[in-house]
């Protein structure tokens, strides 16, 4: 692996008040007020304006304040702003909505993979072209050295998003002008700090701070020094993270697309713009900790993802990035929420995309097995399995609570080598009424038939009436009533379409219990 060495090749530190080379201040009142400067969050910028080989950096408190700051500084009411159609949902609609509303900066969503389609969007006042290097949330890849051809062609400046290439990718060694950063992600990597970060000309981080016209002086997106006091710590052993986030994230798409599935990741040969990111590339760091899996639908994506989550402890279903544990999200409903149904078709992004961040917990061979069975069950029951899986737990209260929910094929799956097929263990009826009429409130699935070790029952757990709007449960069985009261379960109509198969249950203790609820038309 190659070394990590930040050493800018610029000298030059800003201030303000009088710097010298070294960024250090020859006169006094240098830091005049918190919320403009501060000696912390400006040596975070130097770490920064090293990492990315600029004259300048400044850390902000988010990604979008980067984003923000950035443009705004470069841009002035009438100009006009280039952008990839296919950008973090935040993005989309600041550029989209927000530049031509709110401040009268015009824009145009392209294609920025198309670079005829790029090359016919500029215009005369045309000041800026943004990208990002993977494109969020589909992984398209910016051809950098002929955007920032075109771009300085037409009298443009190249502003290009590095969040999910960090050390990976050098932006203005092929001709950005200015490098933003959702610091939240890779670089903080663990999902509990929000910061961002401009890189680029001293000039331009000079104007963002300017006490008259500067986006950051003005509209105040501070960094708490105490943030930029944690990245200093963290930023050392990103290079290490990097190269594993990367290294997982090649094993798994390597053994997705052997299974057949509809996979994205640049590192596969089969990627449109392979070429293109390989060309990019330091070395030692990968193609990204970053994939997609499109698997249709939204049912069949969510069901990868709880499979996942809640029955492998495989990630979490979340919607950040950069983490040590894998987020798995649907982008359509999540990241990209912010663009409507046309917008989402234009940039490639289908109802069923998970975008999987690959984390670096757990063994390899471990998380690549669990993957490979989550996407097995999944294509084999089309997202449609037969039951719903609930682990249940008594409180201390002696409330039963929904402790995970996945679907399933039933109790066999989860039987140990020795352990009887059974259909249920040996609960006394109460208690298994209260069990499943806890699962039953998490799956808000219709019961109409449970089957226990004193016989079958007929609906033993059903909502009071199909017109009911309460949340309280009836109990056949009288015994059973006051346990299954207190769950709770959305009514569901059409009471006659009782389902045919029993509810199932597996011990696993005296205080836990799997319930599998059937699913047909209410599943």
């Amino acid at each position: 692996m190659q070394q990590t060495t930040w050493q800018s090749s610029h000298a030059f530190h800003i201030g303000l008040g009088a710097v010298n080379s070294s960024g250090d201040c020859t006169t006094g009142a240098c830091y005049l007020y918190g919320r403009s400067w501060s000696p912390t969050v400006h040596t975070l910028g130097r770490q920064l304006a090293a990492l990315e080989d600029t004259e300048a950096a400044y850390a902000v408190s988010s990604g979008m304040a980067a984003v923000s700051s950035a443009i705004l500084a470069l841009c002035n009411s009438g100009d006009h702003v280039m952008c990839s159609n296919c950008v973090y949902g935040g993005t989309y609609a600041f550029m989209k909505s927000y530049l031509p509303q709110k401040c009268g900066i015009s824009t145009t969503m392209v294609d920025i993979s198309d670079l005829k389609a790029v090359e016919a969007a500029f215009s005369s006042n045309t000041k800026v072209v943004y990208t990002e290097v993977l494109s969020n949330p589909t992984l398209v890849i910016a051809d950098l050295p002929s955007l920032a051809q075109l771009a300085h062609q037409h009298g443009a400046s190249l502003v290009v998003d590095n969040t999910f290439t960090p050390l990976a990718v050098t932006p203005c060694h092929w001709g950005a002008d200015v490098v933003v950063h959702s610091m939240t992600k890779f670089m903080s990597g663990s999902s509990d700090i929000i910061a961002g970060a401009v890189c680029g000309r001293a000039s331009l981080i000079q104007q963002m701070m300017d006490l008259h016209t500067g986006p950051v002086m003005l509209q105040g997106p501070t960094m708490d020094p105490r943030i930029a006091s944690e990245l200093l710590l963290r930023l050392p052993h990103l290079h290490l993270r990097m190269a594993e986030h990367s290294r997982r994230a090649q094993a798994m798409a390597d053994m997705l697309a052997e299974l057949g599935a509809k996979v994205l990741y640049p590192g596969l040969p089969g990627h449109k713009q392979h070429d293109v990111l390989t060309r990019l590339l330091n070395p030692g760091y990968g193609y990204g900790g970053l994939i997609g899996i499109d698997m249709g639908t939204a049912v069949k994506a969510e069901a990868l993802m709880e499979r996942l989550q809640n029955r492998h402890g495989f990630g979490l279903m979340a919607v950040s990035l950069g983490y040590a544990d894998t987020l798995m999200s649907l982008s359509a409903a999540s990241t990209s929420s912010e663009m409507d149904q046309a917008d989402l078709e234009a940039a490639e992004i289908s109802t069923g995309y998970v975008r999987m961040s690959v984390g670096i917990t757990g063994s390899l061979p471990q998380r690549l097995a669990q993957l490979q069975e989550a996407y097995t069950f999944v294509t084999n029951w089309n997202g449609m399995p037969p039951y719903r899986a609930t682990k249940v737990r008594r409180q201390a209260n002696g409330m039963m609570m929904e402790v995970l929910s996945w679907p399933s094929s039933g109790p066999q799956e989860d039987a140990g080598p020795q352990e009887p097929d059974s259909e249920a263990d040996n609960i006394l009826l109460p208690e298994a009424a209260e069990i499943v009429a806890a699962a039953c409130a998490a799956s808000q699935a219709l019961l109409c038939k449970t089957k226990g070790p004193l016989g079958a029952h007929e609906g033993a757990i059903r909502p009071a009436s199909s017109q009911t709007t309460s949340n309280t449960l009836i109990c056949t069985d009288t015994a059973a009533s006051s346990h299954a009261s207190a769950s709770r379960l959305r009514p569901s109509p059409g009471l006659e379409d009782c389902l045919e198969r029993p509810v199932k249950y597996r011990r696993l203790d005296d205080e836990t219990h799997v319930v599998y609820t059937p699913l047909g038309t209410f599943g």
